[in-house]
């Protein structure tokens, strides 16, 4: 390389790291949020700021640009509202594996804990019970899932991508994956209790392991020898023979359980709006699901999930596909923002102000779950729009025919 050469390289090097330290997170610079191929995000903004001198981790710090360098809206501390499942300890089982999120990952998730599970087909999750109440949706593939009530009554169905299932607190289950276009499936399981634990979980085989044989003998009605096999310790995940029919599964018991246990949230008509679409259930639409209400909200390129609260509860996300950002208002001048892409949790304190906005190039998709019998939020929007325009006005000093401009109706999703 000539001296020529190397000093016009040095030169381009230069220019390119100078515009990278002065560009806003969400710029359209070649690279993640604002940075060059390769530069690590540095924490400028304007005058304000300085570099890292220290050690970085430019790859976190991509996935996170607006913690390395906060809109200057952002003030004031806010507790960790981002968890990703890729952080969690992953258990791997015969056939599957499970991971969790609860206030162990996430401390601020008190309401609220989430486990995101994988099953090979035929692979059981063995029969159990939890003290908490359990909600899922399936994410991929097909499982059977069966139950049986304090009654006697029964419970058998096979659900598919998109769809519900709600197990009561208390009430034993078990899930085993299906064949079909994919091994299997992945689900995610919502508790609604965020000290939760998938390792305290009651377990049928943990019991009888824990349990002298001649009582069990005694409760079975059998000898000790047709014991000798039980398994000495819990096998949680395991493969299992392939099910039959359906309907071979469904026994009689005391009948069929009085509300079913799943539901087909896909199935359902969505709120659809020029940037998306919104599909809620609770227990008005799924009536088993006593504990958990929950939304799917789609937002295309540039969408807003528009300005809001939730005046019942906590709010636990999911994040399905693509890429978001939320800015959390916690009252105090203290406001907060994060960047989340698939397979992140998000969490919004009781009553706190927030936005979800797709920053990407393809649809956003989340969960919103609430421990909560119902749906329940205020828009912005609309609150102001209800409200006399110059009382509002005088609030804000805007003109009032921006005030008479909202919508008096709720439109949860905004196009960008």
């Amino acid at each position: 390389m000539t001296e020529i050469s190397r000093r016009s390289l040095i030169a381009a090097a230069g220019a390119l790291a100078g515009s990278a330290a002065q560009a806003q997170p969400g710029s359209s610079q070649t690279g993640p949020a604002g940075t060059g191929v390769g530069q690590p995000l540095t924490p400028v903004r304007g005058r304000d700021g300085a570099d890292i001198l220290g050690p970085q981790n430019p790859a976190r710090q991509a996935q996170d640009p607006f913690t390395t360098r906060p809109p200057r809206t952002d003030h004031g501390t806010m507790p960790n509202l981002k968890w990703s499942f890729s952080d969690s300890h992953m258990r791997l089982e015969e056939g599957g594996w499970a991971r969790q999120t609860t206030t162990r990952e996430l401390p601020v998730s008190k309401a609220m804990a989430g486990v995101n599970m994988r099953l090979r087909a035929n692979v059981a999750r063995e029969m159990h019970w939890h003290k908490e109440a359990e909600w899922a949706y399936m994410l991929k593939g097909r499982a059977r899932i069966s139950a049986v009530d304090q009654a006697g009554r029964t419970f058998v169905d096979d659900v598919g991508e998109g769809d519900l299932w709600y197990f009561p607190s208390g009430i034993p289950h078990a899930i085993q994956g299906l064949e079909g276009d994919v091994d299997g499936c992945e689900f995610l399981l919502v508790f609604d209790d965020g000290s939760f634990s998938e390792d305290s979980t009651f377990l049928i085989t943990d019991w009888l392991a824990h349990t002298p044989r001649d009582v069990l003998a005694k409760n079975f009605g059998v000898s000790e020898d047709a014991l000798r096999n039980l398994p000495e310790k819990e096998r949680y995940i395991f493969p299992a023979p392939k099910p039959g029919p359906l309907a071979g599964d469904r026994t009689g018991g005391a009948g069929p359980v009085p509300q079913s246990f799943s539901h087909r949230m896909l199935a359902q008509e969505p709120v659809r709006t020029k940037g998306g679409s919104v599909r809620i259930t609770d227990s008005a639409i799924f009536p088993a699901s006593k504990t958990i209400a929950a939304a799917l909200v789609e937002l295309e390129p540039g969408a807003l999930r528009e300005l809001h609260w939730h005046p019942n509860g906590d709010e636990w996300q999911y994040y399905i596909a693509g890429e978001g950002r939320m800015t959390v208002f916690g009252s105090e001048s203290k406001a907060r923002t994060f960047d989340y892409r698939a397979g992140d949790v998000g969490y919004v304190p009781f009553a706190m102000g927030h936005y979800i906005e797709n920053t990407g190039r393809d649809k956003l998709v989340f969960l919103e779950m609430f421990r909560s019998p119902t749906y329940a939020d205020v828009s912005l929007n609309q609150w102001m729009r209800l409200t006399p325009p110059a009382l509002v006005a005088a609030h804000l000093d805007v003109d009032p025919a921006l005030i008479t401009g909202l919508s008096p109706e709720k439109k949860p999703v905004l196009p960008g």
